[in-house]
């Protein structure tokens, strides 16, 4: 088992919506939200007005993760992709549903739950943010 300081936490950049999708994930998975926009850092100084009220820092704090984000988009640009996902340990089927209802778009690619590896359900889809979500539970 790896050393319990150590651990990784997703980081999303977002390109503008930043606040619009933090708290939609706040919504569907619940915990502390913190936004700072570039207004309220050192950086306001050298920014043009019209982005000000991006995120520079938000962070989602649940008892079992923690989702950083931001709008600042590096200089080469935001490229979605399809290599990163989040993956939401269920406690069981009916909270893994319960996540697909809350995370799952209308819009979105949605993979419904199946049996995966013995003894365990798997699901994923893409919400309304393009951000990919793995669901898994013991079943």
């Amino acid at each position: 088992m790896p050393d319990s300081s150590m651990y990784v936490t997703p980081y999303l950049t977002f390109n503008g919506n930043c606040r619009e999708a933090m708290l939609f994930y706040r919504d569907c998975l619940g915990g502390e939200l913190y936004l700072q926009t570039l207004a309220d850092s050192p950086l306001s100084r050298t920014m043009p007005d019209e982005v000000k009220n991006y995120i520079l820092h938000a962070s989602l704090t649940t008892e079992k993760f923690t989702l950083m984000a931001t709008d600042l988009v590096p200089d080469h640009g935001l490229i979605e992709g399809n290599s990163v996902a989040l993956l939401i340990h269920c406690s069981d089927p009916d909270e893994m549903n319960q996540f697909i209802k809350k995370l799952a778009d209308p819009a979105a690619q949605l993979k419904n739950p199946e049996p995966g590896l013995p003894g365990v359900l798997v699901g994923n889809l893409t919400d309304k943010f393009g951000k990919n979500w793995l669901l898994h539970c013991h079943i």
